[in-house]
């Protein structure tokens, strides 16, 4: 087993019987026509879609399937499985062509979703159970699948502080990139959200987010003055 290898099982928490299923799941298309994780991808999407569709099923006992499938959407999405795939440092670990590596697909979020769902395809057919799949799945997706609320949790801050400030007639938010920090496929951007001086108030709202990617880091921001608009509220 390779040092690299090694490395991203005690990541995931898994130890391969047969690490060339790893090996595969990790293998971009750009590489090879035949040779690659696509059709682990295939059969990863299906497990995930069914574990999640099972935990929120136990979890919200009381939400209709329209409610369900929307939340089940949001813990599988794109954005979703690329935040998980940053965690392990996924793109450290993907084959790809040079092509591709010269693009920076390694941090591309389209390509390090389906990585994730790859190697959970790797894992069941290298012998996971069902239920060991489902307890792996809960453990890495923790606060996103447990906290998860039904309603104006399905939608992301940025998507919930405009709408907040629409409906009030308010001025948007404004963002501004402070710094990247990193190296090309490591990066750290740090992003200031300001909102204007609510009605009753003289002083704009600030707040600074920070995450893997720019996107990642505005809803960071945007969070956190969502959180000074409700404690403003409450006080």
């Amino acid at each position: 087993m390779s040092d690299a290898l090694a490395r991203l099982q005690r990541v995931l928490g898994y130890r391969f019987h047969d690490e060339a299923w790893l090996r595969l799941a990790l293998t971009h298309r750009s590489v090879s026509g035949r040779h690659n994780n696509e059709r682990l991808e295939f059969l990863g999407d299906a497990l995930l879609n069914f574990v999640i569709a099972d935990c929120l099923y136990q979890q919200f006992p009381d939400e209709d399937e329209g409610r369900l499938s929307r939340l089940r959407a949001t813990l599988v999405r794109e954005e979703t499985l690329a935040s998980l795939a940053r965690e392990w440092k996924l793109g450290d670990y993907l084959h790809m062509g040079s092509g591709e590596l010269k693009s920076g697909g390694f941090r591309r979020d389209s390509i390090l979703a389906d990585a994730v769902e790859a190697v959970l395809g790797a894992m069941h057919l290298d012998g996971v159970t069902p239920a060991e799949m489902q307890d792996h799945i809960r453990r890495w997706y923790g606060e996103r699948l447990t906290g998860i609320r039904a309603g104006e949790a399905l939608k992301d801050a940025k998507s919930r502080l405009q709408e907040w400030l629409q409906g009030r007639r308010l001025e948007l938010p404004t963002y501004t990139l402070l710094s990247v920090t990193g190296v090309a496929h490591q990066q750290h951007f740090q992003v200031r959200c300001q909102v204007a001086a609510l009605p009753d108030s003289t002083q704009d709202l600030v707040a600074e987010g920070r995450g893997p990617s720019r996107r990642l880091a505005e809803q960071d921001a945007a969070a956190a003055i969502l959180a000074q608009i409700t404690a403003t509220q409450e006080s």
